[in-house]
């Protein structure tokens, strides 16, 4: 069986650093917001049907001549799919060892043999163990598609991107999808192809997104039968941010930003741009040095109600905060971000603040030219949106 799906990318309204806590994350407060000018394709395959699937990746970013780099090998030939009849093309990557030019995992050979994983010896010191686990993962020449198995050779992962991909894919959020829900689960045999089309290092958790896809199309694929609330739990180990995705609708997040809850805004009066500044990207860590959390809050935003905890939502409404309401400040002199929210989208200028632009744009002050010119062009709001590096802006129609 296989599944086809499209991802897509999220914006921050708004994002609060508020405390660092015991155990080395921070809490936050933000408004999660879904995006859908960017996104990636994910394919998922279990077991040995390739009836379906779609080798573009290979044809698009792999060599012609049947090499792939020079550690595997692509074999493609035609079979009759069982459901139609017809003819369609199957592609299997062979990985091959450079030490010994054998294959090491993989699905079936062109000639119906079943090629077994290498085995990892645990006895062996940790240089040895590095090198047989690099061997399991192999690269266009050119880098743009590359492609790791896992070492008990039920999980092979293929990413491509026309930027390079210089990440190990056994350490993708997409492997790590299939990881935490094979330690509660037998799952069967899976290929993962992904091709990379939303930014990286934007801030706009396109990762998160396709571990989150992961998951819910594993869950639909294997028939788990996990409901939201459980995918969510799933989501929250894999990344902060990730649990979003699950629901791909505006959530209050809080906490790491994976206690989330339902909030209703209307943006269809506006326009939204986003820009991804060419060559720069900003990892989460960069980010988080050197800044300062707002050490206090007052007692009103402690009240849990209607909020959701990895991925629980509450039958009851979503509250809102009443602009009747005198707005509460926090330690650093900011008005509470629920408050400012419920202002007019044209009164959010200099009070809707994302705390990471205070360390992203010092160590990268073209972002806080680009920021500038998008007001200049119009523009009634413009934010960095999470972590960095993309930009955002809200355009009256």
């Amino acid at each position: 069986m296989n599944m086809i799906v499209k991802t897509n990318v999220k914006l921050n309204l708004g994002l609060s650093v508020l405390r660092k806590r015991a155990d080395g994350f921070h809490d936050i407060e933000t408004l999660f917001v879904p995006c859908f000018d960017f996104g990636d394709t994910l394919e998922i395959i279990t077991g040995d049907d390739y009836s379906h699937t779609s080798a573009a990746l290979f044809a698009k970013y792999g060599r012609t001549d049947g090499h792939f780099g020079s550690s595997a090998l692509r074999q493609t030939r035609q079979l009759t799919s069982p459901a139609t009849g017809k003819f369609c093309e199957r592609h299997d990557l062979l990985t091959v060892s450079p030490a010994d030019g054998k294959p090491f995992n993989q699905q079936k050979a062109s000639v119906g043999e079943h090629v077994e994983p290498t085995k990892l010896d645990e006895s062996a010191n940790d240089d040895k163990k590095v090198a047989a686990l690099s061997e399991r993962v192999t690269s266009s020449e050119d880098g743009r598609l590359v492609q790791g198995i896992s070492e008990d050779g039920k999980l092979m992962i293929t990413i491509a991107r026309e930027e390079g991909v210089d990440w190990n894919p056994l350490k993708d959020l997409c492997a790590k999808a299939y990881g935490v829900l094979a330690q509660d689960f037998d799952l069967p045999p899976v290929k993962i192809f992904l091709e990379k089309k939303a930014p990286v290092g934007a801030g706009l958790g396109g990762g998160s997104a396709d571990a989150a896809f992961t998951l819910k199309a594993l869950n639909e694929l294997c028939g788990l039968g996990l409901d939201d609330q459980r995918l969510s739990e799933y989501a929250a180990r894999l990344g902060s941010d990730c649990a979003f995705f699950m629901f791909n609708k505006p959530m209050f997040g809080s906490g790491r930003g994976e206690i989330l809850k339902p909030y209703e805004i209307d943006l269809s009066e506006y326009e939204v741009k986003v820009l991804i500044p060419e060559g720069v990207a900003v990892s989460t860590a960069e980010a988080y040095k050197g800044i300062v959390p707002r050490e206090s809050r007052f007692g009103r935003l402690s009240d849990q109600s209607g909020e959701c905890h990895f991925g629980r939502l509450s039958d009851r409404p979503c509250r809102q905060v009443s602009s009747a309401i005198e707005p509460s400040v926090d330690s650093a002199g900011l008005a509470d971000l629920k408050t400012v929210l419920e202002l007019p989208v044209t009164e959010w200028k200099g009070s809707l603040v994302n705390d990471f632009e205070a360390t992203v744009f010092k160590a990268h002050p073209e972002l806080a030219a680009i920021k500038q010119s998008l007001y200049d062009s119009g523009a009634v709001y413009a934010s960095m949106s999470g972590s960095g590096s993309a930009l955002f802006a809200l355009y009256k129609k």
